[in-house]
């Protein structure tokens, strides 16, 4: 069948197909304007684990997310299609997750890693894989965007991104990122793993196409990414948990301040979107939650106020989402802020999301 006769014969007030992509919907990857990239990777995760199984967990609970979205209610009339993540990268994801385990736990005593020739190896080994699965994924990435498709990543933990950077400064020669997070992730080869979760930011920083980093919401950070961010001459700019909550203590309106944040950022935005940036109850199993951070509500008001601003929004990642074990909490947070950043990104680039809805209230 054509598109339009899928639509036509789509219920979308039903549950969604249970035998269809992401959300229940009927589309293939080639129906669907919007790609997603799934990378269920965590190999270097010190704390907290399940970031490899996020992928999964926000597909599972995505069928049961209404598809009339009141901001964008003709979306998955544009195809949303989970692509398929190779097998070998969370085969690859758990034997080197194993492997570093030994690795942290020395470092973590204060013993250096010099002195043990086979730990030293095994970390060489996983710099080795972990640079083999991001460029893998820029390859991926620049697959379907050379097809015409949005394409979007979804985690697994904070490293995995990085692939889909160096894929988008393939195309754009100049772009920022909006960097929504309670941690800077500005550490250098964090115990020793060059591409580390807590290093996303500092390697995102090396592509010189990145002309901006603007962060939001962070409450956790070391004298190293301090340093790294005075090294940078204006180049990252920090809105702490801190500064924006005494703003809005004082008097300062939540949308006074995303239109400061949106008006540092340079013409073309990338987002990325670290879940335990929200407050620890949207996401109660993420792999290093902190106190304090945003709502779901204020991060959308951010990114619809983004997608009307005039800047071109280029592409997103939505990255530690890690499901609990006797609930599916996390993956339906994961799965409604997905849904709603597709639709962020779908209307700022000129496609039909449909009009808002509004509904009487007087």
């Amino acid at each position: 069948m054509t598109k339009e006769q899928i639509i036509a014969n789509f219920d979308p007030s039903q549950p969604g197909l249970a035998d269809a992509t992401v959300f229940g919907l009927p589309f293939s990857a080639e129906q669907s304007e919007i790609i997603v990239i799934p990378v269920p990777w965590e190999v270097t995760v010190s704390y907290g684990a399940g970031a490899s199984e996020g992928p999964n967990a926000i597909l599972d609970a995505s069928f049961q997310v209404d598809l009339n979205h009141q901001d964008f209610p003709e979306l998955w009339k544009l195809g949303i299609y989970l692509d398929e993540a190779p097998s070998h990268w969370k085969t690859n994801s758990d034997k080197y997750k194993e492997l570093a385990q030994p690795i942290i736990e020395m470092l973590e005593s204060g013993e250096a890693i010099e002195t043990y020739p086979a730990l030293q190896a095994d970390l060489d080994k996983i710099n080795k894989v972990c640079r083999e699965l991001h460029t893998e994924v820029k390859e991926k990435v620049l697959h379907w965007m050379k097809q015409g498709k949005k394409v979007v990543l979804l985690g697994g933990d904070h490293s995995t991104p990085l692939g889909y950077y160096e894929a988008l400064a393939s195309i754009h020669d100049n772009f920022g990122i909006l960097h929504l997070d309670a941690h800077m992730d500005l550490r250098i080869a964090y115990e020793g793993f060059t591409y580390s979760h807590a290093s996303i930011m500092y390697n995102a920083l090396q592509l010189p196409q990145i002309s901006k980093l603007v962060q939001v919401g962070i409450r956790d950070f070391c004298e190293q990414e301090v340093d790294v961010v005075k090294s940078q001459n204006g180049r990252v700019l920090l809105n702490t948990d801190a500064d924006l909550k005494k703003e809005t203590f004082e008097g300062k309106t939540w949308a006074e301040q995303c239109d400061v944040i949106i008006a540092s950022l340079p013409q073309k935005v990338c987002i990325s979107f670290d879940i335990d940036g929200m407050y620890p109850w949207y996401c109660p199993n993420t792999g290093t939650p902190v106190p304090g951070g945003f709502s779901f509500e204020q991060a959308t008001y951010l990114f619809n106020k983004l997608a009307e601003s005039g800047k071109e929004i280029i592409g997103f990642d939505l990255v530690e989402v890690a499901p609990g074990e006797t609930d599916d909490w996390d993956g339906n947070v994961g799965a409604r802020m997905l849904f709603h950043m597709c639709g962020v990104l779908a209307k700022n680039n000129g496609l039909n999301t449909g009009k808002r809805i509004e509904f009487p209230r007087k």
